[in-house]
C-alpha cells in the first residue's frame, strides 16, 4: 500500500461513516480524480467497500 493510499484510508477511518470521493479529497488535499484512482486501487486490494452507490468505507478486519 502506498503512502497516499494509507492517507485516504486513514481519512475514511476518521470520518467514521461512508464518504464520497469528494469528501476524501477535501480531507486529504488530493484532487478528486486522484482520490478516485486511489479508491479504485483500495477496492481491488479489499481494503474498502462501497455500502451504497458512490460512498466508500474501510473494511473492518
Amino acid at each position: 500500500m502506498t503512502g497516499k493510499e494509507e492517507m485516504v484510508l486513514e481519512a475514511m477511518k476518521k470520518a467514521g461513516k461512508p464518504v464520497k470521493s469528494g469528501d476524501v479529497a477535501n480531507m486529504t488535499d488530493f484532487s478528486k480524480n486522484e482520490v478516485t484512482k486511489i479508491i479504485n486501487a483500495l477496492k481491488k486490494e479489499g481494503e474498502i467497500s462501497s455500502p451504497k452507490r458512490c460512498f466508500y468505507a474501510p473494511v473492518k478486519k
